[in-house]
């Protein structure tokens, strides 16, 4: 071992690699035995593909570039493709994010579009398709903007002629329910096809705060009777909903302060875990139930694991295998499960089980490490003690080498990684992120703060109305801990997210003086403007419970918000922003810096062009990277080797 200052060791894990490495397999699904996906393509512009795996374990990618299955309802989007085996051959239907039409897609022929485009607003957007050949239909969401304001929408539940008649005809769509909620996920339709159940919520509430569970009759004309809610309500979040084999109405809700599942509102497994989560985006799957009266789950608490639910027994078996954590995404086919797991020693993979021999394997995506895993991080998962002796959930990465240490007295830097959501949780996986600063010798911890999912309703509540209070103090005590047992040097913490995390290194660096610095990425940083319109419709009032109703408390919007308060920010600190993003968009950004200016606090602004919510082009992550680290190689004292300087302004 050779001796070298923390962040200053040679890495081979640059920036490129991260970046290229950056993303995960989703919305898995079957076309008769084949198991498809959606898969990301960095280097590609930030595409997201569809990849096929034939029977013989070969795979391609379906849709060459420029095309981009992702969804843009709800911002954040949804399950954008179905397919099925239609007269001997693959039928597929998918969401190109450059114009948001539904295209059909027959292997070996050019996508065809089934909808048409709309110029008003943010025109017509589709998610969580549903293939009904039989009818010569697609069912999905339709979100359809009547103005050009974010909240100028309305949603409702469609079917969409497969025959191409609705591509220049919006007269074609049949709507299958009306708008009378302002969200709705889509139908799942009972086995005899006679009943749909779907889930809807209305402002100001979030999916994970409440939602009602809706069931209608299915005519033979597949037109939908009067709704009725049967589960759910205004403090009881219903996450996903489903149909057993034998017409059984599954789904998955917190009325007990954890997501469990119920059978015709029967709990069938009571534990104090979650097996559901928050619905960011459409058609996320939980559960998914076998022909056997199986029923195939992700569940756990903290962290999320494959598992096989007996309903007659409650009994749950995990799948054998190196992963311990499994996304929000399912798909069954007679007994074969498949999900996409992940490891701290391996990224995201696309994982079969089968249930006959409880063997699973990887089957997409495969894990290849690009580097000597020797130069992986080695994660703790620590709980600590924050104010009032709550408990704090984080996953701590000490800086780690196979060839460097640093002199015996110096303690390593560390930055405290807020995530987004802020009702989300950051997983324990591999993350080449993490991986190109804890190589070089720079600590990171990842607090799940009060407020995160994972831990059941109480600990998700923490938040409420304390949005830029608790999810600061936890993350401030972490690093707090951490310095005073010695693990990291308290004059060298940083703190950064992106998104709600945004918000919370801003809200950060303006309320405590714990950091020498901070890495600002699309963030909320002005709390009034983003509630009054400067923000998408499924979060427009969201703040109503994260800070409160800004009718009733103005004054706390103002007192929390950065924006407000640049004055009392003395670190330095790197802001980045994508040009195209319409959750957080860039005009927060520009307010900020503008109140900024004159104050001699060392900056940089990171503008991309393109970019939304999350980036996702290969060069832009290189770039933001870089210049995360160059900002802490400034203010920490460090020497790096190989990294562009970032140029600070005053």
């Amino acid at each position: 071992m050779r001796t070298l200052a923390y962040g200053s060791w040679p890495s081979p894990i640059d920036a490129a690699l991260a970046a290229a490495h950056d993303g995960h397999p989703e919305f898995v699904g079957f076309v008769g035995d084949e198991t498809w996906w959606t898969e990301p393509r960095p280097t590609e512009a930030g595409r997201r593909t569809l990849v096929r795996r034939r029977a013989d374990g070969s795979q391609e990618s379906v849709l060459p570039a420029p095309w981009n299955v992702r969804s843009r309802v709800i911002e954040y989007g949804g399950r954008p493709w179905a397919g099925a085996v239609h007269d001997g051959q693959p039928l597929v239907v998918f969401v190109d994010f450059a114009d948001q039409r539904l295209y059909r897609h027959d292997p070996g022929s050019e996508p065809c579009p089934l909808t048409p485009v709309s110029r008003v607003g943010g025109g017509l957007r589709w998610a969580e398709p549903q293939l009904r050949p039989e009818s010569g239909e697609v069912w999905c969401v339709l979100e359809e903007f009547t103005g050009d304001g974010p909240g100028d929408v309305r949603r409702v539940l469609a079917a969409v002629p497969l025959d191409g008649s609705a591509a220049e005809d919006r007269g074609a769509v049949r709507e299958l329910t009306d708008d009378r909620h302002r969200f709705v996920s889509g139908p799942r339709v009972s086995p005899d096809g006679r009943k749909a159940a779907w889930l809807a919520w209305d402002h100001p509430r979030m999916p994970w705060d409440g939602t009602e569970l809706l069931l209608a009759e299915v005519a033979d004309d597949g037109t939908f009777g009067e709704p009725r809610v049967v589960a759910g309500g205004s403090e009881e979040s219903v996450a996903q909903v489903d149909w057993g084999f034998d017409g059984s109405l599954l789904y998955a809700s917190d009325r007990t302060g954890w997501w469990n599942l119920y059978r015709d509102h029967q709990p069938l497994c009571p534990r104090e875990e979650e097996f559901g989560g928050p619905l960011w985006k459409l058609g996320q799957r939980w559960f998914a139930p076998l022909e056997s009266g199986l029923i195939a789950v992700v569940h756990g608490r903290g962290a999320a694991l494959l598992g096989v639910l007996d309903p007659e027994t409650g009994e749950v078996v995990d799948a054998a295998g190196p992963w311990t954590e499994f996304t929000s995404t399912l798909a069954v086919h007679g007994e074969r499960i498949v999900g996409v797991g992940a490891s701290p020693r391996s990224a995201h993979e696309v994982v079969e089980l089968d249930t006959r021999t409880g063997r699973a394997r990887v089957i997409g995506a495969a894990h290849d490490d690009p580097v000597d895993p020797a130069h992986y991080p080695e994660p703790q998962i620590r709980t600590f003690t924050g104010p009032a002796g709550r408990d704090i959930h984080a996953h701590i990465y000490p800086p780690h080498s196979p060839s460097w240490t640093a002199p015996g007295d110096e303690l390593p830097p560390y930055v405290i990684w807020a995530h987004g959501g802020p009702t989300s949780r950051a997983p324990l996986v591999l993350d080449l992120e993490i991986a190109y600063f804890t190589s070089r010798g720079i600590g990171v911890a990842e607090v799940n703060y009060g407020g995160s999912t994972g831990h059941g309703r109480e600990y998700r509540n923490r938040l409420r109305e304390q949005w830029g209070v608790v999810d600061v103090e936890d993350c401030a005590a972490v690093a707090l801990a951490l310095a005073d047992e010695g693990t990291a040097d308290r004059a060298r913490l940083a703190v950064r997210g992106g998104s709600a995390g945004g918000w919370t290194s801003a809200a950060s660096l303006v309320t405590t003086d714990v950091y020498a610095c901070g890495t600002i990425i699309y963030p909320v940083l002005d709390l009034a403007n983003w509630a009054s319109g400067e923000t998408h419709d499924f979060e427009s009032r969201y703040l109503e419970s994260l800070v409160g109703p800004l009718a009733d408390v103005p004054a706390r919007y103002t007192e929390r918000s950065p924006v407000e308060h640049a004055d009392r920010i003395t670190a330095p600190f790197l802001l980045m922003q994508g040009l195209a993003d319409v959750i957080c968009p860039p005009v927060q950004c520009e307010r900020f810096l503008e109140r900024m200016r004159g104050r001699q606090v060392p900056h940089a602004y990171l503008a991309f062009e393109g970019e939304g919510h999350g980036f996702r082009r290969a060069d832009t992550m290189i770039r933001a990277l870089e210049a995360e680290l160059s900002l802490y190689a400034q203010v920490f004292g460090i020497d790096p080797p190989g990294v562009p300087t970032l140029e600070l302004s005053r």
